[in-house]
């Protein structure tokens, strides 16, 4: 057997979370998951996302994520806050993204908010991490049903973050962003990354 061949079978045949079906939402659960994010860019890039799938599924975001890079200008927020109507425009004529007018203008007033938070607090890292005592909080759930949709932590992230002017942060859209930056470990118990990521 080919050796490219094995891998990709080995790779389809390790236990993992059902919710990674296809081969998109494989790569995104075996590489990116519940992986700690540091990075101020990357977890404001995870924050507009998050808000964007609101009412959507995660591989449709997933699908768009590259073109969202071109277009919002690799999410940098400093260069988000600053665009105007035209700008606008432009994003809800663009069929590579979602086309919705309230999460785009969110997602411009989020980067203001962003900036606001990284100049009290030094880091958007800083920040957020301070929900969960600065480190990954390690849940293992056994099935789907052990699996919260929102937590306390979650509950005060997004008051929290309502405060400062963000919008599209709903105590689940903020579970799922924890979710996804690795401020917890929700890879069931029989999934290969629970214990990689412990």
């Amino acid at each position: 057997m080919p050796h490219g061949n094995r891998a990709g079978i080995e790779q389809r045949s390790r236990r993992r979370c059902a919710w990674a079906g296809s081969d998109l939402m494989i790569r995104y659960h075996d590489e990116e998951w519940g992986v700690p994010v540091h990075d101020d860019r990357l977890l404001f890039e995870f924050l507009i996302l998050e808000g964007a799938q609101a009412g959507l599924s995660w591989e449709t975001v997933l699908r768009k994520r590259e073109r969202y890079r071109e277009v919002l200008d690799g999410f940098d927020a400093a260069k988000i806050a600053k665009y105007d109507a035209r700008k606008v425009r432009t994003l809800l004529a663009d069929p590579g993204i979602i086309r919705n007018r309230l999460k785009i203008s969110a997602t411009i007033s989020n980067a203001e908010a962003f900036l606001a938070v990284q100049r009290e607090f030094g880091s958007f890292d800083a920040y957020l991490w301070q929900f969960t005592g600065g480190k990954t909080k390690q849940h293992g759930p056994r099935g789907r049903k052990d699996v919260p949709a929102r937590t306390v932590e979650s509950d005060a992230m997004s008051k929290d973050l309502k405060k400062r002017g963000f919008r599209f942060v709903g105590s689940t859209i903020c579970y799922a962003l924890m979710q996804a930056t690795g401020m917890v470990n929700d890879h069931m118990r029989d999934c290969f990354r629970w214990a990689e990521l412990r």
